[in-house]
């Protein structure tokens, strides 16, 4: 497999001594990683390990016990109004998708544009059209989510996230919820977006998904990272136990 590189090494997420507690229970223990502009960054681990509290903390949807949020070298505020404004920037795919049900799927990618942006109702028209096309969703324009399959709806949420044109996008394990037959035409979404250099932290089982198509890959277990390294390293040649003994639990999955 060749060496997959980064468009560049500008960091555009830096999270620095990242803890959660709830209660006396501390999930995320002391985390430190960036991400770089272009990278795919997988977190992998088992369930329980605290990856989609991470990526909650990242988001604001859950508040951090302590430690620093920085994005493109500021610290991410923890009021309504400046996370309001980081998630403009950070858009997030959730794997329960979150589309408004009592809204078409055209209405569901104009809602962020128009109430949040301000946008004008056609420029906000035709940015929907343009993204729910990039996903293969154009035809269903006119649909409610109650019509549409969990893979379709997960398309539809991810192009309602591009419609923001934002600087980066969380996923959070985006293909769990879906059955097996339509994960892939999820996956292959998510391919060509890594593929045009958007940059991306996706929390994901999809360990095929992860080796193929993450620049980076980060191993979490108990609220620790583990390893944090090139896909190449992390799959063929891990340096822990832990990891080691992960890879055997998937390899005989």
């Amino acid at each position: 497999m060749e060496e997959k590189e980064t468009k560049n090494c500008e960091p555009i997420l830096r999270v620095e001594h990242l803890v959660k507690k709830f209660g006396n229970h501390e999930v995320l223990k002391d985390l430190d990683f960036t991400v770089n502009k272009g990278e795919v960054v997988c977190v992998i681990g088992s369930s329980g390990s605290g990856k989609s509290t991470m990526l909650r903390c990242i988001n604001g949807l859950e508040i951090k016990t302590s430690g620093k949020i920085i994005f493109n070298g500021k610290e991410v505020g923890t009021n309504s109004k400046e996370l309001a404004k980081f998630r403009t920037r950070v858009g997030m795919v959730f794997q329960s998708f979150n589309l408004f049900n009592n809204m078409t799927v055209l209405q569901n990618c104009m809602a962020g544009t128009t109430k949040v942006l301000k946008m004008k109702k056609e420029e906000a028209e035709f940015l929907a059209i343009k993204y729910l096309r990039k996903v293969g969703m154009a035809p269903y324009i006119n649909a409610h989510p109650a019509q549409l399959s969990g893979g379709q709806k997960q398309r539809v949420a991810i192009a309602r996230a591009l419609t923001m044109q934002p600087e980066m996008l969380l996923f959070d394990e985006p293909t769990s919820a879906l059955d097996p037959e339509m994960v892939g035409e999820v996956l292959n979404v998510m391919k060509d977006l890594a593929q045009e250099g958007l940059t991306m932290m996706i929390v994901t089982h999809e360990m095929a998904f992860a080796k193929d198509v993450s620049t980076r890959t980060i191993f979490m277990d108990q609220g620790f990272i583990v390893e944090n390294d090139s896909p190449d390293v992390i799959f063929t040649n891990p340096k822990t136990p832990r990891m080691k003994e992960f890879l055997k639990r998937y390899m005989e999955a």
